[in-house]
């Protein structure tokens, strides 16, 4: 793959390290189809003819637009760790302010199960296909996993020192959490029940009860946070 070089123009994908492409026009049309496709029949499962069908070319015609399909595959776990971390840094800088580990941790929790709720093919590829992707893009997979995961444990380390928390591994605290949030992808509906803030609320309440923190003392201020940090987000 590495030897691999693209074209530029409308509709094709730009060139360059995994994590610096760009996919523009058409293209936008193929990702999303290869998404629904990967979801729900699996990488090996999906061919490039299955793709162009969705999208209404000939399969032969993807060739003018990316050499391959794992391409598409690299494209899609990247940004959705890319994403991940991104949102995690923006919920840890409007909460840092306040210097409470446990409004951190809160509006992580929170940003962390919406993703998961809302982006749930993305998620379900992720989760099962690492082992599909090309050892170049698997190895950045896999470190962008790990700045993720250790984003969360130097969170859950300031609470510990602190005294926010109480918890005697922050590293298996981390792993606990991040799958707990991930879980909600599997179930989450629109519609249901509860609505996405207020099972976001839920989770975040019960990630800090186990981290040994004192929910009810935080509750209120954390509450004005998140309150804060979405009038921002959407006034933005």
């Amino acid at each position: 793959m590495s030897g691999v070089q693209g074209v530029v123009g409308p509709g094709t994908w730009t060139a360059g390290k995994p994590a610096e492409r760009q996919f523009t026009g058409r293209m936008l049309e193929i990702r999303e189809a290869a998404l629904t496709l990967f979801s729900e029949r699996g990488y090996y499962g999906t061919g490039m003819e299955d793709i162009a069908r969705v999208v209404g070319i000939r399969a032969s015609s993807l060739y003018n637009h990316l050499p391959s399909k794992q391409i598409l595959l690299a494209d899609i776990m990247l940004t959705t760790m890319r994403e991940l971390i991104r949102v995690f840094d923006e919920s840890i800088k409007q909460a840092q302010d306040s210097a409470d580990p446990a409004a951190e941790l809160r509006l992580a929790m929170e940003v962390h199960v919406r993703y998961h709720a809302t982006h749930r093919r993305d998620v379900r590829v992720g989760n099962r296909e690492i082992a599909s992707l090309e050892e170049q893009h698997q190895r950045e997979v896999r470190q962008q996993r790990r700045t993720y995961a250790r984003r969360w444990q130097a969170m859950i380390e300031r609470g510990i020192n602190t005294g926010a928390f109480a918890t005697p591994s922050a590293q298996l605290s981390t792993y606990a959490l991040l799958e707990m949030g991930i879980g909600v992808s599997q179930w989450f509906q629109e519609g249901g029940p509860l609505t996405l803030d207020e099972i976001a609320d839920h989770y975040a309440e019960m990630a800090l009860r186990q981290l040994g923190a004192d929910v009810e003392s935080t509750h209120g201020a954390a509450r004005a946070e998140r309150k804060s940090a979405r009038k921002k987000s959407a006034s933005g």
